[in-house]
């Protein structure tokens, strides 16, 4: 049922309009009426009805004067005027009032209940136009975690133009103020895990324990990327790095206590641009490839590991070896022919 607000000074009017026409069945319900336009502003603000019927020619405000008025400050109600024959011309040239219908006196119920039936189908036309646009939005947001995790996967693999990102962020509701960043790989070895476990349910609990004691302390963006947990850490300075690399040794030790998990977090190079995370991610993913050196239960910063391998690399005939050692684990083939 939609609602109906009838306005006209004459009495006897409104009572053969609200008496007469089958209001209910044409699927409306008249909520009142007034005798001029100042009482039914008022009646508007506690009844808001759907729609409301006026004449023109009424004392203290005439009825384009009150439409204007609804239009200004309920601009969804729909207005219908009836009007004598020597006002219809002067009615229309109110088309900013964006009048539904004009009705010309003396009253058709006929022509009334045509008009409304017409209006009925309108009305629902744009109920259910904004229900679909609701489920739409309802659709959008639920979705927005996929989106996010897709949008991070991309940014990684460097696959966004830098003139895209800006609304990629806006369209996705993501917020990286850094100013600096960094990316973090957590693997969870699936040859070294509890009995009788499963590596994905394992990996989902991992994830879970990162979202608690990771997330909130480095602003983080959590999302899983070929079977394994990245976040993307946003650091308030570049020493911050110090302090990320222990919490995560820190963390890697926990989920072994607590889970029995093995665990290797493999952290990146600190970068000032979003546009630099692919280069942190390449280098937190190498310095997990470096746990069959290290070990796995602990974090293996990659700014670490690289002067020990220049050492290596430079040093002594026993080194060159340790060093060739080190790059066949890791699949380094082209370090490889150079160690030689």
């Amino acid at each position: 049922m939609y609602t109906l607000l009838l306005v006209d000074d004459e009495e006897d009017v409104i009572e053969v309009i609200e008496r007469k026409v089958s209001w209910e069945q044409i699927g409306f319900h008249v909520v009142g009426h007034a005798g001029n336009g100042f009482k039914a502003l008022e009646m508007m603000e506690d009844m808001q009805p759907d729609v409301v019927m006026t004449d023109i020619r009424m004392p203290y405000m005439d009825g384009l004067e009150l439409c204007s008025n609804i239009r200004q400050r309920f601009p969804a109600t729909k207005l219908l005027l009836f009007t004598g024959f020597d006002d219809f011309e002067y009615a229309k040239e109110a088309v900013h009032l964006e009048i539904e219908e004009y009705i010309l006196k003396p009253l058709n119920l006929a022509e009334i209940t045509e008009v409304f039936k017409k209006l009925k189908t309108k009305l629902d036309d744009e109920l259910n136009e904004k229900k679909n646009t609701d489920i739409l939005k309802q659709y959008y947001a639920a979705s927005l975690p996929v989106l996010q995790s897709n949008f991070y996967t991309t940014l990684i693999e460097g696959r966004i133009p830098e003139n895209e990102l800006g609304r990629y962020m806006s369209d996705y509701k993501i917020s990286l103020e850094g100013p600096y960043y960094c990316c973090i790989i957590i693997h969870t070895s699936a040859s070294q895990m509890p009995q009788g476990m499963d590596i994905r349910l394992l990996t989902v609990s991992v994830e879970r324990q990162a979202q608690a004691d990771l997330k909130e302390r480095w602003n983080g963006r959590i999302f899983n990327y070929l079977g394994d947990t990245v976040m993307i850490a946003q650091l308030v300075q570049q020493e911050d790095i110090s302090e990320l690399t222990d919490e995560c040794d820190r963390f890697c030790k926990y989920v072994n206590h607590v889970m029995g998990a093995k665990v290797t977090v493999g952290i990146g190079q600190v970068c000032e641009g979003i546009q630099e995370l692919v280069s942190s991610y390449q280098s937190a993913r190498e310095a997990v490839s470096y746990r069959v050196l290290y070990g796995s239960n602990r974090a293996i910063n990659m700014t670490e590991v690289e002067p020990q391998r220049r050492i290596s690399k430079d040093g002594d005939e026993g080194n060159e070896l340790s060093y060739l050692f080190k790059m066949i684990c890791i699949g380094k083939i082209e370090d490889v022919g150079t160690g030689c």
